[in-house]
């Protein structure tokens, strides 16, 4: 497979604010990722990490700045339209349909049109990236563990044919060996597609053992960006404080 340049960005944010209410919590955020890669995004709980990336994928739109995605000025689009151009937002919660089996649940993922065509080739990769979702793929979403459940959310994510993910906190509450495993599978989809992905996670230690950047955003601002060889995991923590 021939891979993207690095430098090429397909999400850049430039001077991002946004706000609940009258609250303001993104304050002229900068940051991109570049095609292929993966991109880590720390910061103490309550600092605007979430709210970042539900500014990318429309759900709160910022308002002011800017957000480029595959070359397009995106601000302020709608979810579903998001969807369709390839940028798949996977929220910290239990986001699965429990009164679905996980087959149906992995193909209501491809709902949009670009995505139907490859329903078949998504379906191979996800159950290569989750064999325990191909082994659970006739049972009620209801009987998921809270790991496979997490596994589902991402498996349900690249059935939309995305270039980018938008993971938050994907080992919340997980034990080590899925919080192992669901990271081994991000690692997986960095070596062997083209996905992009930009993951917010609290647990340093696996998020840069995947990332190739990393960007601190503490107080709603970007105050750190790095290669991840270039940092440890003591700045990190140090920067949090």
């Amino acid at each position: 497979m021939t891979r993207p340049a690095a430098d090429e960005a397909i999400l850049t944010i430039s001077g991002l604010d946004s706000y609940y209410g009258e609250l303001q919590v993104l304050r002229q955020a900068d940051l991109s990722v570049a095609r292929a890669q993966v991109v880590a995004l720390f910061g103490p709980n309550g600092h605007g990490k979430s709210t970042l990336l539900k500014a990318i994928s429309g759900i709160n739109p910022p308002r002011k700045g800017s957000v480029r995605f595959d070359g397009v000025d995106i601000t302020g689009l709608a979810s579903d339209k998001l969807v369709e151009m390839g940028l798949a937002y996977i929220p910290e919660a239990r986001n699965i349909f429990t009164e679905m089996t996980v087959l149906e649940n992995l193909r209501l993922g491809a709902y949009n049109r670009r995505a139907r065509p490859r329903v078949n080739d998504n379906l191979e990769l996800v159950f290569s990236l989750f064999p325990r979702l191909d082994e659970r793929k006739d049972q009620m979403a209801a009987t998921l563990s809270g790991g496979e459940s997490r596994m589902l959310a991402v498996g349900r994510g690249l059935m939309s044919d995305a270039k980018l993910l938008l993971i938050d906190e994907p080992s919340i509450g997980l034990s080590p060996l899925m919080k192992k495993t669901v990271f081994g599978a991000i690692n997986r989809i960095k070596k062997t597609t083209d996905i992009s992905i930009m993951v917010v996670e609290q647990e340093v230690d696996y998020a840069l053992a995947v990332a190739d950047r990393i960007f601190l955003l503490k107080k709603g601002e970007v105050v750190m960006e790095r290669g991840a060889g270039e940092i440890d995991k003591s700045e990190i923590e140090k920067a949090y404080f």
